[in-house]
């Protein structure tokens, strides 16, 4: 018999290999601030700023887009700007308090452009010579649109549809819309940076590195703050418009092309002359709204995408706020309010319809910062700058290419969120690669061809008498949540055997939320406040 060897005894145990796979949580974790955390006053609101200047650059871009061709000038686009804050302020503060009750801001959205288009080119409207008369005419075609269209939310919100529609989606039909939603804006992103590259680029870089490379950098002011991550759009934002103000100033840009002077120069925008010192938004400013069957119907498919669009925008407004599943009772009430702030968009003019904001869910994505309150806090913002429209104007001056560059960091952020949701799937089954791989395709495929067939064309594919049939296919294929969101649902809930289960789909993390009282987060999370749980229980 050997004898025992002193040093292999002594010889300390191998360590067990590190576990292959990260274990499937429900809440993400290493959040600096959750949904129902309340950060310091002054610092909640420097963050709620930050989140009203990410809102801002959406709004100045579609701004700048849609009311020249309703004939307004400079002064007209900085009273649209003044009610869309406004708006969107009371939206959000609606939306947080007694709809979802997630720290969602809602802002405008790009899908109601094509029927807001049909709208815009009307013969009877085209046909008014005074471009100041033809623009109010314009304006107020637009808001009877969004007043009648903003029913179809309303009754999929407020009666419960949307959602029992909830009830079937499992992770793998939102992870691909959620990607969609974010990923569908790539025109907003780098080619409006190209516009204006020596802005655009260094933007991207420096909001890059203080939020990725620098996070952990502290700074004490009473107490150590973490100011890259927590301000890195405010940070970035100071030193680039300063530095697009010098080339200005110095004649960098005096001999530029029209449309390199238009999205370089710091002061092209004309707003802040253009904008009244005190100005207050009020219903029907634009006058009496006029109502149109074909323009309702055509607005109404631009009314279903923003439902889809906001559904998703919840969905990743809690994955990135610490808060649970939002049970359908809560999206379904999120997507009732949501028709809400559509019906006040057209009541107060703002030429746009409403959703809930891609980027500002990026923002809280690389802050860390999904704090309710903050998010409310914003919305005062939103509402001071409305009222004082001097100030206001002079952060809408910015140039549209230092807010497309930190759209290309949010829009990504949000998108990746998408991805994070299918840890919950089992993705050894080729069954669920297949359904989220081509919703995905689709989802980006099916929209870039109605898009690149309306360059060509001046029109979509579908091309008919009726008008307001023409918005409807070509709007509805044009988003791509839309198509990305019936794709995969329509798969997920019929491709079924045997060997796939729920736990394979990734419907359990759901199922266990879907019930209001089944699990005491959800009451922690979505309760409404104050005495409106009492007039409003959950379903």
């Amino acid at each position: 018999m050997a004898a025992p060897n002193p040093a292999a005894a002594a010889a300390p145990k191998a360590e067990p290999a590190p576990p292959l796979h990260h274990d499937i949580m429900e809440q993400m974790p290493g959040l600096r601030y959750c949904i129902h955390d309340n950060p310091d006053l002054p610092e909640a609101i420097i963050l709620g700023f930050q989140h009203y200047i990410i809102n801002l650059g959406t709004i100045v871009l579609f701004t700048n887009l849609i009311v020249p061709l309703m004939g307004g000038n400079d002064g007209d686009k900085a009273r649209v700007i003044q009610t869309i804050l406004f708006v969107s302020g009371l939206n959000t503060f609606l939306q947080t308090t007694v709809g979802s009750r997630l720290p969602v801001v809602i802002g405008v959205s790009f899908s109601y452009i094509v029927p807001i288009l049909t709208i815009i080119n009307t013969p009877r409207l085209q046909r008014i010579n005074d471009d100041h008369e033809r623009f109010e005419h314009t304006m107020r075609a637009i808001q009877g649109a969004l007043i009648a269209g903003s029913s179809l939310q309303i009754i999929l919100g407020f009666s419960g549809l949307w959602g029992i529609f909830t009830r079937f989606l499992s992770p793998i039909a939102i992870a691909p819309t959620i990607a969609m939603t974010a990923l569908g804006l790539y025109e907003y992103g780098f080619p409006q940076v190209g516009k204006c590259v020596e802005i655009g680029i260094p933007t991207i870089i420096l909001a890059l590195v203080f939020s990725q490379y620098l996070w952990h950098v502290r700074v004490k002011v009473k107490k150590h703050f973490h100011v890259f991550e927590l301000f890195p759009v405010l940070i970035t934002l100071v030193i680039v418009w300063g530095y697009a103000y010098i080339l200005t100033v110095s004649g960098a840009y005096d001999n530029a092309s029209v449309g390199g002077q238009r999205n370089c120069r710091t002061d092209r925008a004309n707003i802040i002359g253009s904008a009244p010192w005190i100005r207050f938004s009020y219903p029907l400013e634009w006058g009496a709204p006029t109502f149109d069957a074909g323009h309702a119907f055509g607005i109404m498919s631009a009314v279903f995408a923003s439902t889809v669009e906001s559904t998703a925008g919840f969905y990743a407004a809690y994955r990135l706020s610490g808060a649970t599943p939002p049970p359908p009772y809560v999206i379904s009430r999120g997507i009732g309010w949501g028709g809400i702030a559509i019906l006040l968009s057209g009541i107060f003019g703002t030429a746009a319809g409403a959703t809930v904001s891609p980027e500002n869910i990026g923002l809280i994505g690389i802050t860390r910062v999904g704090s309710r309150r903050v998010i409310q806090i914003s919305a005062a913002w939103m509402a001071f700058f409305s009222l004082f429209g001097k100030f206001g104007g002079l952060f809408a001056s910015i140039p549209v290419s230092l807010f497309a560059g930190f759209f290309t960091i949010l829009f990504g952020i949000v998108a990746a969120v998408g991805i994070s949701s299918l840890h919950f799937v089992n993705l050894n089954k080729t069954r669920n690669l297949f359904i989220v791989g081509f919703a995905l395709y689709m989802g980006l495929s099916v929209p870039f061809y109605f898009y690149q067939y309306r360059q060509a064309a001046g029109y979509g594919p579908v091309h008919t008498n009726a008008r307001w049939f023409n918005d409807i296919i070509n709007v509805f294929f044009s988003s791509n949540a839309v198509v990305a969101l019936l794709i995969a649902a329509f798969l997920d809930n019929t491709m079924k055997s045997k060997q796939i289960s729920d736990k394979d789909r990734g419907m359990h993390w759901f199922m266990k939320f879907h019930d209001f009282s089944k699990d005491s987060r959800n009451e922690e999370f979505y309760k409404l406040p104050y005495m409106l749980h009492k007039y409003f229980p959950p379903a």
